[in-house]
């Protein structure tokens, strides 16, 4: 039987955690409440989600082995996956256990299919006469506009039904013919051409910015700084900054910044403003000159961390 639910979120580490065996690290660059949306369709072989975030973030995704992945964005959301900027129609059709960035400059839709490496191999030999498998390194796909067209309405049905728990959806013909349909779009849509540029050079820089998200995520309260950064990741110093600004958008040390900001915005909200205070919060997150910090702070948020905390405890529902 197919399963369904719509999830609400004003915590990015509940947002995050929602995706279950696909792990999430998001970091919001803009100012403004977050809030997060996800739309899950399970179906017998296809696991669809449609995802909304309400502000600019950059988010670090690890894909797990066991599934094939597509992600795409949803209407006129500018998405940049991995260095390159994603068009409408786009579909990036990713490695296994691939890990990889992606970030926006504003609110942002998009979607991730995900399908058995069995089910793709055998249903593209069907359709084809000759299995699809998963490819050494994402690929961005531009099918055409009629098979982007018809994708996408499979995708909105698929999405719509979910979301309003309709009882269509529970009956095992409509469940099982929606999902042939939608495997048939998805197999024409990735039958089309390469539309990288330069993938060998994508690919270095891909596994370079792995090794950077590795050596900060168990570093990042330590005095990280870039001759050091650069020494555990394998590259010079031009090279990381060029990597960083590709794939994230900004410098290493603002994206290290921009991390700990966001430990300490998350750590203000879910606090209760009777029993601590912003210069405890902000020292356990290594913050030290705190007339700086509140700056940057209110810079990067929009209000003060004062301001952050007052409101008092908030957790998603």
């Amino acid at each position: 039987m197919a399963e369904s639910s719509t999830l609400t979120f004003t915590d990015p580490d509940g947002y995050a955690a929602a995706f279950d065996d696909t792990r999430i690290t998001l970091t919001v660059t803009g100012s403004g409440d977050f809030e997060a949306r996800l739309i899950r369709l399970k179906l017998h072989h296809l696991e669809v989600l449609s995802c909304y975030e309400s502000l600019p973030r950059i988010v670090y995704i690890s894909l797990p082995a066991d599934r094939i992945f597509i992600s795409f964005p949803i209407g006129v959301t500018s998405l940049i996956s991995n260095g390159t900027a994603l068009r409408s129609g786009d579909i990036v059709m990713h490695s296994r256990c691939e890990r990889m960035h992606q970030r926006s400059a504003a609110a942002s839709r998009w979607g991730l299919i995900s399908l058995s490496p069995e089910q793709l191999a055998g249903c593209g030999k069907a359709l084809t006469g000759r299995p699809i498998a998963s490819p050494r390194a994402s690929r961005i796909l531009r099918p055409s506009r009629s098979e982007a067209s018809r994708f996408r309405r499979l995708f909105t049905q698929a999405c719509r039904l979910a979301e309003n728990r309709h009882r269509l959806i529970e009956r095992p013909e409509v469940a099982r013919a929606l999902e042939q349909e939608t495997l048939h779009a998805i197999i024409n849509c990735l039958t089309v051409d390469d539309a990288s540029d330069n993938p060998r050079a994508r690919r270095r820089h891909a596994a370079a910015m792995v090794r950077f998200e590795e050596i900060i995520g168990r570093r990042i309260d330590d005095k990280l700084n870039i001759p050091v950064l650069c020494a555990e990741v394998g590259i010079p110093e031009r090279t990381l900054r060029l990597c960083c600004t590709e794939f994230l958008g900004v410098s290493p040390t603002r994206y290290l910044l921009l991390r700990r900001l966001n430990k300490v915005r998350w750590a203000l909200r879910r606090a209760d403003p009777a029993t601590t205070s912003v210069t405890e919060i902000a020292r356990n997150y290594q913050f030290q000159e705190l007339g700086r910090f509140a700056e940057t702070y209110r810079t990067t948020f929009g209000e003060l961390p004062s301001a952050t905390l007052r409101r008092g405890p908030q957790t998603s529902p």
